[in-house]
Order: structure tokens, then sequence, then C-alpha cells
């Protein structure tokens, strides 16, 4: 369900997704150049999510409140960019070494609570740290839904509808029975299949196909959804990063026969002073992530690990 091509004697891989014809290069001599810095946390100081604030500074939905759940707030975004966009302040402490299974499981829940009932094409989606992207250091989820797909979300969509028409199954199921026999193949939980996605958007992209389709598919699967996030930060975090990014996406019920809703993470670069960032302008401006890690390299090193939590 990929291809390859082989330059540089070798050195360097173009790959090709069947399905959506997205590409990546790969070039694992890169990650020799060791542009990942040591690990510095934010400084531990009062934010407009930290408690005291949080319930004055940030927005409330039209009833004039917000959604708790356990120590999760959400609340709708402030600079919104979607027709709705809301924020999940994940836990209490505005730095977090370890996130629990709790804390995550709240903060999915109260941010699907949000999300629900508006319609259209949802994800919920996390930028941690800020060479992740993350502007503000408390740890946060943010959740979108829009009339219309995002670029990436409709692509998959699409391409899905033609498989299943042209093959008559779903392109997920075909997937995830390749996958699992792969040398990718990370761990299974309750339904949702992990591996290192061959053909990578980013630095370790790890992938979790959901045995859903929609966002009200998801209340079944969150506990397994959060354990499996949570193995995957562990992994990335014995390699030497703690910034990823993470984005879950969902269909619409009429897209349940040919498409399943999926979980995508990478990881970033540490933040750092120097501002140095893993995305240029291949990444940026022609979608062709650069990337150095092979993803049957992390499934090696993830088994090779025990895939620790």
């Amino acid at each position: 369900m990929f291809s390859v091509e082989e330059y540089a004697g070798g050195r360097v891989q173009v790959r090709r997704e069947d399905l959506t014809g997205l590409t990546a290069r790969l070039s694992p001599e890169r990650i020799t150049r060791d542009i990942t810095p040591v690990y510095l946390p934010p400084r531990d100081e009062e934010c407009p999510f930290c408690p005291g604030r949080v319930e004055h500074e940030t927005p409330t939905f039209p009833d004039g409140g917000r959604i708790w759940c356990g120590e999760s707030v959400t609340f709708p975004n402030l600079y919104p960019f979607a027709s709705w966009h809301v924020v999940t302040v994940i836990t209490r402490a505005h730095i977090v070494d370890h996130f629990s299974q709790k804390h995550l499981e709240d903060a999915f829940m109260g941010i699907s609570e949000a999300l629900s009932g508006r319609g259209g094409y949802a994800s919920i989606n996390w930028n941690f740290l800020s060479s992740a992207g993350a502007s503000i250091a408390h740890p946060h989820l943010q959740g979108i839904a829009d009339p219309g797909p995002t670029n990436l979300q409709g692509r998959y969509i699409r391409e899905s509808r033609r498989y299943s028409r042209e093959h008559g199954r779903s392109y997920w199921v075909d997937l995830v029975d390749r996958e699992s026999a792969s040398e990718r193949f990370l761990f299974e939980d309750d339904g949702i299949v992990w591996f290192a996605n061959p053909v990578p958007l980013g630095e370790r992209e790890v992938r979790g196909i959901l045995p859903g389709t929609t966002l009200a598919d998801l209340g079944a699967s969150i506990s397994a959804l959060v354990r499996g996030v949570l193995r995957v930060i562990g992994c990335y975090r014995a390699l030497g990063t703690r910034a990823f990014n993470m984005a879950i996406y969902f269909g619409r019920p009429e897209d349940a026969e040919y498409f399943s809703a999926f979980c995508s993470l990478i990881a970033r670069v540490n933040p750092n002073s120097s501002a140095r960032t893993d995305s240029a302008f291949m990444e940026r401006l022609h979608l062709e992530p650069v990337v150095m890690t092979l993803p049957e390299h992390l499934g090696a090193v993830f088994r090779e690990m025990g895939g620790r939590e």
C-alpha cells in the first residue's frame, strides 16, 4: 500500500502512499546531526490556564459555563480558526512530567462533550511544548469541527470512499491486516492497532486505527486510546524527545462503511533557546516531510524497549 524509490545509492528513500499519493523523504543519516537539544522544562509560572485564573480569564459557552471533567476544563477558543473551536486544559498543573491515565481520559471526555452535536467533521488535536507549536506551556488539547473536513482529513475520506468502490472492502481493514504483520507493528489494545506509519508525516510518526468512525464512537475506546497515546509518549521520551503533535481525525456517520477514525502522533525537537525546529521548507511548503527515522527501525526499537509506558 506504499511504494519506495531509492536515491543517492539507497541513502535516501522517497515513499508514496498508494491511497492518497502523499509522499515522504526518509534520510536516516541525518539523525547523526543530533539537532535535538537536551530537554529543559518550561518555567513553572502562572498563566491563564492555571487554577485561580482559568475560572475568570477564559471564555464561556453560550450558557455561561465551562465543561469540567476531573481536573480538566473545556471552553471556547478565544482565537478560533474553525467554525467550532474549543480548548481543554488537561490538568491543574502548569508543568506535567508524566500524564496519568485519568488525566487524559477526563480531558478526552470533556473535549468530546464540547464537540458532540456540532455536526460536520471533528478532530481532537494536541501541541505539546513550544517547539511543537504550543503558545501556552500549560498542557491543553484543541478540538475543532467544521462543515467540511481539513485538507488531510478530507483526502483520506475521499480516497477511502474510492477504494471501497473499487475493491468492495474497507481500506482500513486491509491496512490493519498489512501493518499488523509488518515490522512496523507496535501493539494492539482493545481493537486499536498501533504502528509506525510507513509514509510518515513527521519524525517517528505513529498511528492508531480506531474501531469506529465518528466522534460518537470514541466513548467506548477512550481508555484504550489513552493507554496507547501514553505508550507512544513513553517511547518518544525514552528516545530523548518530549515535544509532540497529536491529531485524531473523525468522519461523519455516512462515512462509516469505508472510513475509520485514526490517531496520529509525531515527535518534535525539544524546546530550545535557539528556536531550532525540525520543520523547514520541505515540510511546510512542499508537504513532503524529511524524516530521519525509518518506520521499520522505530518498530524494532519499540519492541526492544518492551513497549514502555
